[in-house]
């Protein structure tokens, strides 16, 4: 398994690390990249990372024999749109988007009758630090991916893209971007809203300076994500706003039952939710859930 030239758009934490993972795994020949920060990709090329700088998408992907879409989900439309004529008929494209359903609806208004040459995928391997200077070629390693396939998908192109993951370290596995969409909207969309929440209601109060002061290591562990990028996140809070509202409202009701139970002073069902919740999260460290 061999691209000769691989093109990413957008060189940021994870289009970084694809193409130092690709590199250190010679799996490609030529990396081309292109993205919005000027400053970003020399840093990128600097790095390693990429071999060439092109002016846009259109320029980084003729004759790419793969394309990784690693920008902010809300571009994606835009960018299939300007990519799509420019395509070669053997090139495979895959993305990195953290929601399935809007970059599937994306991908088929902008890349038309090319739609089986895009194979969805996200790789679970985000950090609170972004661009190019934050890439590792260890970042994929042992992490989740995900292949969202779509039903106008050649076999043999979701298993090169499959293997081609697993090559530089991901553990792949497959959902519906149905089902995907609803996952993360519960344990990665949800958690990142909570944790910029509570920096903000914590930055907004009159008296910020003094409780930041005293905040620990529980404080900077919960709002570690709070770090993420704000832009990224954005886009991804608003493609998935259904899912992510219903889980929300969940939380809510959550947050309603341990309020009553402070009210009412009851002691053994607030230990018993702590219990179960440090279970729980025990078990899922061990990798019991895997």
């Amino acid at each position: 398994m061999h691209f000769e030239k691989v093109a990413i758009v957008g060189v940021g934490l994870i289009g970084g690390s694809f193409s130092l993972a690709l590199k250190e795994k010679k799996l490609c020949g030529r990396v081309v990249g292109t993205g919005r920060s000027a400053a970003n990709m020399k840093a990128a090329l600097a790095r390693g990372a990429i071999d060439a700088i092109e002016a846009d998408a259109v320029a980084a992907v003729r004759d790419a024999d793969l394309v990784l879409i690693a920008a902010p989900v809300a571009q994606f439309e835009k960018i299939f749109l300007a990519i799509g004529p420019h395509l070669g008929t053997e090139c495979l494209v895959m993305d990195a988007g953290s929601t399935k359903r809007d970059v599937v609806s994306a991908a088929k208004k902008g890349l038309g009758g090319k739609i089986s040459q895009f194979v969805p995928a996200h790789p679970i391997a985000g950090a609170e630090k972004s661009g190019a200077a934050a890439a590792s070629a260890d970042l994929f390693r042992g992490r989740r991916l995900v292949l969202t396939p779509l039903k106008e998908n050649r076999e043999k192109d979701v298993k090169t893209i499959a293997d081609l993951w697993t090559a530089i370290g991901a553990r792949v596995s497959r959902m519906t971007p149905e089902e995907h969409d609803g996952v993360f909207a519960a344990v990665s969309h949800l958690p990142h809203l909570l944790a910029y929440a509570l920096v903000d209601d914590i930055s907004a109060r009159p008296d910020a300076p003094r409780l930041f002061c005293y905040a620990a290591g529980g404080f900077r562990d919960f709002t570690r994500i709070a770090s993420s990028h704000p832009e990224m996140w954005r886009d991804i809070c608003m493609a998935n706003s259904d899912r992510l509202l219903a889980e929300l409202r969940l939380f809510e009701k959550k947050l309603k039952t341990i309020g009553a139970m402070l009210e009412k002073g009851d002691a053994a069902a607030l230990e018993k939710l702590f219990g179960d919740a440090r279970l729980a999260r025990e078990r899922w460290l061990k990798g019991e859930y895997e």
